[in-house]
């Protein structure tokens, strides 16, 4: 047996057990240094680059006014500029998992941003709806892969002792850009056409691309695994039929869309996830699976993604029900609402790092109990909104959801993907970016069909528009506001990852046996 240090961000290694001499640890201590560097750089190019792709999953909202004037199109044909973004996220992500052991992190990372890239320079030359609709899908397969992929690669290479520390950056990632994407588009909108969107964020993509092809080396091993071609549909129709049907509550609800078709969709979701997961759990005694299920075997993992798809939910149904409130109740104009619900945004990614450092040292419970506790505080106070209730208010509410939401999200993805095998960590990753995409989905969904159902409720008993969606606003945070209590129970069965404790009192080491 001998024993070899796992290489470190963030300290050198002790030397291995075997008395080396003075020498040879001169020349180790040097390599491991050479080693830390290159894994540190892998990590924050990856970080930088996904930031980018993320910050262009929210910037089409703001723009679709615009693009109907200009592409001559319905309100409905331009939501599919990112209803289609959200659908291709859903298939491709569950397919990341065999993606991440089929290939080496470089090819992986050069494909993410080329599709990405790619996209990007559709979109900025499209002559029309049809050449943008299939940008947007393009890029949304680039960004489907990074997510996974630095979740991955921070797990492969960063010490069980630090790992908070590091997923606190990849929080800051995953709430800063969505938060500003809005607000970006805004300011854009206000002095340029809908093509800068893209023309801006290009040149950023590209470098990104090119600094990857030159810079990152692989720091994964890949596994010759065959593809199930049977897993990949199903996982299409699946999540695909899932988030599709969801994405149609609301304007079914409203009037605005036919109910079959919505149900069809959910029924084929439904029936393709189960037939999915049936498929799964065969192929993976073979270690064989698309999306390896057995990362649910550990019970933390489980319940850390249990509580993530109750927090993912209540952030994007309070998304999407504050900028309505503020628009077509309290009537601000879009750009304002952008600006107003920026702090909390920038306020949760500045949280990220901190929140990390605190989960290193105290582990999870500390933080996801008041975290919880606070999130609840706050849906509870929505739910007394009015039709004169104050901006600063709701700013104030906004911002305090958001730093509750730090105080849950980089516990929650560390403490799940640290509670899986090594082996899984790919798997675990494509499983915590699919629980992101469907529960926001039904978050979404959600919360958009008690505001219809509430708002429609009051409005046939003459009250006015105002009255009535204040109203219906009222009713959907109450229910965001009962499920906050289930996370609130859920965050006491959260505990630290075993090798984390581990790696809080000694550096971590691998064993190699000859």
């Amino acid at each position: 047996m001998t024993e070899r240090a796992v290489p470190d961000l963030t300290h050198g290694e002790p030397a291995a057990p075997g008395a080396p001499l003075p020498h040879d640890h001169a020349h180790h201590s040097d390599a491991e240094a050479l080693h830390g560097a290159r894994n540190s750089r892998v990590i924050w190019l990856l970080l930088a680059s996904a930031f980018v792709v993320i910050l262009n999953e929210t910037i089409m909202g703001v723009a679709i006014p615009h693009l109907v004037t200009d592409l001559d199109i319905t309100i409905s044909a331009a939501q599919w500029l990112t209803t289609a973004f959200m659908l291709t996220m859903a298939v491709v992500i569950p397919i990341t998992g065999f993606l991440l052991q089929r290939f080496a992190t470089r090819p992986i990372f050069i494909a993410a941003m080329g599709l990405f890239s790619t996209g990007t320079l559709i979109a900025a030359l499209a002559p029309g709806f049809e050449i943008l609709l299939l940008a947007r899908i393009v890029q949304a397969t680039g960004t489907a892969i990074m997510m996974p992929l630095l979740m991955t690669t921070l797990m492969t290479l960063v010490a069980a002792a630090d790992r908070g520390r590091f997923m606190g950056r990849v929080s800051t990632v995953i709430s800063v850009a969505p938060a500003i994407g809005p607000t970006i588009s805004g300011l854009i909108l206000s002095f340029l056409s809908w093509r800068f969107m893209f023309v801006l964020v290009l040149p950023i993509a590209v470098a990104m691309l090119v600094i990857g092809i030159r810079r990152v080396e692989n720091v994964s091993e890949p596994r010759v695994i065959p593809i199930d071609v049977t897993s990949v549909l199903l996982s299409a129709f699946g999540f695909g039929g899932l988030v599709y049907g969801l994405s149609l509550v609301g304007g079914v609800v409203g009037g605005l869309e036919n109910p079959a078709a919505m149900w069809i969709s959910l029924g084929v979701g439904v029936a393709g996830i189960g037939a999915f997961i049936w498929r799964q759990l065969r192929l993976q005694r073979r270690d064989r699976a698309l999306l390896d299920l057995r990362t649910f075997r550990s019970a933390n993992f489980a319940v850390s993604v249990g509580l993530m798809m109750v927090m993912m939910a209540a952030l994007f149904g309070t998304i999407i029900l504050l900028p309505i409130y503020l628009q077509n109740v309290l009537h601000l104009e879009p750009v304002f609402t952008g600006l107003l619900l920026l702090p909390g945004g920038l306020i949760m990614g500045l949280f990220g790092p901190t929140v990390g450092r605190l989960f290193d040292r105290f582990g999870p419970r500390p933080l996801l109990v008041p975290g919880s506790i606070l999130v609840s505080a706050v849906l509870w106070s929505l739910t007394l909104v009015t039709e004169q209730t104050s901006v600063w208010l709701l700013l104030a509410a906004h911002v305090a959801l958001s730093i509750a939401l730090a105080f849950m999200f980089t516990p929650l993805f560390t403490s799940a993907l640290g509670s899986v095998e090594p082996r899984f960590y790919s798997h675990g990753s494509a499983i915590v970016g699919t629980v992101q995409q469907v529960s926001g989905a039904a978050g979404t969904a959600l919360f958009v069909t008690v505001l219809a159902a509430g708002t429609a409720a009051l409005a046939a008993n003459g009250a006015t528009s105002e009255v009535a969606q204040a109203a219906g606003i009222r009713s959907a945070f109450l229910v965001g506001a009962i499920l906050s209590v289930v996370a609130i129970v859920g965050a006491f069965f959260v505990r630290k990852p075993a090798d984390m404790m581990a790696g809080a009192e000694a550096p971590a080491h691998e064993v190699d046996a000859h």
